[in-house]
């Protein structure tokens, strides 16, 4: 627990005294002022381990093993604790106001892990409300709604080997290559059940080390009601959710992933909730997550409420679930999801619908200063963390720290690449030459931030298609299409994250009601060519550090060919910190180029390295020729140029190889072999000029 000692502390834990003594109500069976600094912390926004203090916790008093219950229920006139336990009676397990007079608790003994429960809320007004416990670590399986004891103490962690590794890495400089995950529908069993936490560790850990990937991103695993949100209307917000296995099963995932070097991050939802009666919607019977201003409260198009950011026990229930997920869980990372929508009080809304802040403007100050000590609290404990924003506004600064006017976000999703890209590629190769500049104006930004280009989820679904399906043309050009696109997107500037399913070439879109038709890859030949591909294209990418270690300047990456916008090409030169160059060339035209020239930096042989149109990867095999020699011929502001004539939609890697020593000519040998016949005689002379100055007697 951090220690802010103040004045101000040293006297609320004065009248907590006070009070007790005053009023024994808020001094129940646990002796009180265990909790009172605790409470004062949360109350001030400042507790980041919530999760210690409320909730349902294991505990032994008098020889009796049970748990004790702690919510936050404010406005609340009581509270009781109510399950299978005691028959649901809303009277018997009665909770005790603390000492701060909002928070409520009581501590049953007898009952034991799995049994379930709620909270009783009888609201201001007389109404009995039925919630979930915010703070529980476990629930029922949807469509059930209630919460389940659960200790997550006792799992035995054996990943201290992987932080130590990644404790010592500049993830800057690394490669991070994303595999995004939807956990329900990656797999299923031939009768629909989804795959359990431990059948993923079994097939998904493997899966994903062999293809090549860095980490993996799961979509939320918080508990949530609709499957139709994908996870991303939560009511639970320390609980994973149950449909898969136990909070331990889910422990031994991330373990598993951690064994094979794999990182794991998870999508984290803090913008909104939904209005499910069991959830944090009005929790004690009026708004007390959700801001109570009528502009602030809704996101009318989700249908869900808005956090109140303003609100310090918010704040210390949205950080603290953060830090629970790196304390309890191991996780590498965060994914923060929809940003934008809380740093614009304008957001999704209409003139009249919003109230400007207190300098007149859109932006929603409680949320920036929000984002900033989340992020703060976040890299205080865990400084390996990822934390990456989902922004998809041109907002400044997101990756840089609070100290400068950041949001102090580590990464954020590049969003203007990934529509510029999409749009680009779904175009007619014809028509591609007139928006040439979606594939360059990426560079025109690609230092000022740290980014992620994401191909995610979003992307393939309500009828944008998946990604082979974007493509236009035949069958095999839009397989080709996808290879190109890949080898582009892997050497350009930014971390990498793609949807499971691109990898081979899925045609359907996302079903999250279904596994994904891995029967593909396994029967069809350009399928099975294009997951080679995509193995082959990230295990080159690990390998090699010009396609990753310098993304944050030019000192990395140089323009060869930005403008040939009528062939539909480009090319350029990514470089690493020791001075090594690979040469990327891509061509997004519908026809081959058996004539093009590209303009290099200095004379010599280059070795075409990497090809997506090679045939064991579906291609045509037409760059037979993997040694391409540069001749004095002028091109792209070049002296020298190479003969490399690109087939439609492919992509090439090439890399200059290693000038061999030239050999020694007659006229130096000759000149070489004299110094070595005059060199002994020197040394001679030089030895008899010594001798006899040492056998001469000096004068007196």
């Amino acid at each position: 627990m951090p220690f802010y000692k103040d004045k101000g502390e040293l006297r609320f834990k004065k009248e907590c005294r006070m009070q007790e003594k005053l009023n024994q109500q808020t001094t129940n069976e646990t002796t009180g002022n265990t909790t009172d600094f605790p409470l004062y912390l949360y109350h001030h926004g400042k507790n980041d381990r919530i999760y210690e203090l409320f909730g349902a916790h294991k505990e032994v008093r008098d020889g009796q093993e049970g748990y004790i219950f702690r919510v936050w229920a404010p406005h609340a006139r009581s509270v009781s604790v109510v399950g299978d336990f005691n028959h649901w009676n809303v009277n018997e397990n009665v909770m005790y106001r603390m000492v701060d007079g909002e928070s409520f608790e009581l501590f049953i003994p007898g009952v034991k892990q799995y049994d379930t429960y709620k909270y009783c809320i009888t609201a201001a007004d007389g109404r009995q409300l039925m919630k979930a416990d915010p703070v529980g670590f476990h629930t029922e399986t949807p469509p059930a709604t209630a919460s389940k004891l659960y200790d997550l103490d006792g799992y035995d962690w054996k990943d201290a080997a992987y932080f130590e590794t990644i404790g010592k890495r500049n993830i800057f400089a690394s490669p991070m290559n994303i595999y995004e995950v939807n956990l329900l529908s990656w797999r299923r069993h031939d009768d629909g059940n989804y795959y359990s936490y431990q059948d993923l560790a079994r097939e998904l850990v493997p899966y994903v080390k062999d293809m090549g990937y860095t980490h993996v991103e799961f979509m939320p695993v918080t508990e949530f009601p609709f499957e139709g949100s994908w996870g991303y209307q939560v009511t639970g917000y320390y609980a994973v959710t149950s449909r898969m296995g136990t909070p331990k099963d889910f422990m031994a995932l991330v373990d598993a992933f951690h064994a094979a070097g794999i990182g794991v991050i998870l999508d984290w939802v803090p913008a909104h909730f939904p209005k499910d009666a069991q959830g944090l919607y009005e929790f004690d019977g009026q708004p007390l997550y959700e801001s109570s201003q009528w502009d602030r409260m809704e996101h009318k198009s989700w249908g869900t409420r808005r956090f109140d950011y303003g609100r310090n026990e918010v704040l210390s229930f949205l950080i603290s679930d953060a830090c629970f997920f790196f304390d309890k869980y191991h996780v590498d990372g965060l994914r923060v999801d929809a940003v934008a929508s809380m740093l614009y009080l304008d957001y999704d809304k209409r003139p009249g619908e919003w109230v400007p802040n207190i300098y007149g403007e859109n932006k929603n100050l409680e949320a920036i200063a929000f984002l900033r000590k989340l992020n703060e609290a976040v890299f205080l404990r865990y400084p390996y963390a990822l934390m990456i924003a989902e922004e998809s506004t041109a907002w400044g600064l997101v990756t840089k720290p609070g100290s400068v006017g950041g949001l102090g976000f580590n990464f954020k999703w590049n969003m203007g690449w990934m529509n510029d890209m999409l749009s680009y590629i779904c175009l007619n190769p014809y028509f591609r030459m007139y928006n040439h500049s979606k594939l360059t104006f990426s560079m025109m930004y690609a230092f000022s931030e740290n980014y992620v280009l994401p191909i995610s989820h979003d992307e393939v679904v309500h009828g944008k298609c998946s990604l082979i399906n974007k493509m236009p043309g035949t069958y095999e050009e839009k397989f080709a299409g996808v290879r190109s696109f890949l080898g582009y997107m892997m050497a350009h500037p930014g971390k990498k994250l793609n949807f499971m399913g691109y990898e081979f070439g899925q045609f359907k879109e996302w079903d999250y009601h279904e596994g994904l038709e891995f029967f593909l890859r396994d029967s069809y030949e350009l399928h099975g060519k294009l997951s080679v591909y995509v193995n082959d294209l990230n295990h080159y990418y690990l390998s090699t550090p010009t396609m990753y270690e310098i993304e944050d300047s030019w000192d990395g990456f140089e323009w060869i060919a930005p403008d040939d916008a009528d062939k539909n090409i480009v090319a350029f030169l990514r470089r690493d910190k020791a001075g090594n160059e690979i040469i990327v060339a891509v061509c997004f035209s519908g026809v081959d180029m058996p004539d093009y020239r590209l303009g290099v930096p200095s004379r010599g042989k280059y070795r075409i390295v990497f090809c997506s149109d090679d045939k064991k990867y579906g291609g045509d095999g037409k760059m037979a020729k993997r040694v391409l020699t540069a001749t004095k011929k002028f091109s792209h502001g070049k002296p020298y140029s190479i003969p490399l004539g690109l087939p439609k939609m492919t992509c090439v890697y090439l890399v200059k190889e290693p000038e061999a020593p030239k050999p020694a000519t007659k006229t130096a040998a000759k000149t070489a072999a004299a110094k070595t016949q005059k060199s002994p005689a020197k040394k001679t002379t030089a030895s008899k000029k010594t001798a006899t100055t040492a056998a001469t007697p000096k004068k007196q």
